[in-house]
């Protein structure tokens, strides 16, 4: 009896620390009742202006704007930034050092294997940044590819990815300051960059001696690169994710909301998007071609 006894009471034990380890201890708290239980949530950002980018010590940015209207909407009433280079956002939030991305990243098939995007925030476009009067009438990146000019891009950033396809050497950024520069010193003599971020940089640095082409979508073998930027999270934050594009739908689906919220960065009617284009679709790189 007493073995039976002290059998029973073993078991009682080890069902006690089995469900203490599955259900009783913080860490099993999902990533959006944790934020909304501290009143807080942390972000990534990289500094890419009028996106996320810090200013006074304050976060700032269209991104920024959003996740601070979507997460009040959630309860969470306080976004705290991280600054990382754009090329090791992902893995900072992999690597828990963040809850979320928001640095308007673009949503594209390897990143999607790696993170889970929320629904488009903005459509974008490119541009190319040169030193005044040297844009000698490039239009896209293939005008870059055929003039032989040496070109700069953003590590980790979509346009990288482009002059890849298009068998560009590039000369790789970890900022757009750092791509303007390259400019103006005569190391690169091209940027190319998302055209809201170069007219952004253009028109908020005296003096910078630049222009910017016209905006414009790149071709990649006949297939227009139409591009979304989203916040990210990590892949098993579903539900943080699925919440956050509720809130985000309610800004979105707005005009008047949604610049509302970004226009004050230079983000026009233009940039909202308008449900042609999905996050899945984006993903599977389901890209509509030029002929259709």
């Amino acid at each position: 009896m007493k073995l039976k006894g002290l059998a029973a009471a073993t078991s009682i034990l080890a069902l006690t620390l089995t469900l203490g380890a599955c259900g009783g201890s913080d860490s099993d708290e999902s990533a959006l009742q944790k934020a909304i239980d501290e009143g807080k949530i942390s972000v990534g950002f990289a500094g890419e202006a009028p996106y996320s980018f810090e200013e006074g010590g304050e976060l700032q940015g269209a991104s920024v704007a959003l996740a601070k209207a979507v997460f009040k909407e959630l309860g969470v009433e306080d976004v705290e930034g991280v600054n990382t280079e754009f090329g090791s956002l992902i893995p900072g939030l992999n690597a828990d050092r963040f809850d979320a991305i928001s640095a308007g990243m673009s949503i594209l098939p390897d990143r999607c294997e790696q993170a889970s995007f929320g629904d488009p925030e903005f459509m974008y476009t490119t541009a190319l940044m040169t030193k005044e009067g040297k844009l000698d009438g490039m239009k896209n990146l293939d005008d870059v590819k055929e003039k032989g000019v040496k070109l700069a891009t953003m590590t980790g950033a979509i346009e990288s990815d482009y002059a890849k396809d298009l068998g560009i050497k590039t000369q790789q950024v970890g900022t757009p300051q750092d791509g303007m520069d390259a400019v103006t010193t005569g190391r690169a003599d091209v940027f190319a960059l998302t055209a809201i971020s170069l007219n952004w940089m253009a028109k908020n640095s005296e003096d910078s001696g630049v222009e910017v082409s016209d905006s414009f979508v790149q071709e990649i073998d006949g297939v227009p690169q139409v591009g979304a930027g989203a916040t990210v999270f990590r892949s098993d934050d579903e539900e943080l994710r699925d919440e956050w594009n509720k809130g985000l739908e309610k800004i979105v689906s707005d005009e008047k909301a949604y610049l509302d919220v970004v226009g004050d960065y230079g983000f026009t009617k233009e940039e909202r998007p308008d449900g042609s284009i999905t996050t899945d679709q984006l993903c599977k790189g389901e890209l509509p071609t030029a002929d259709s």
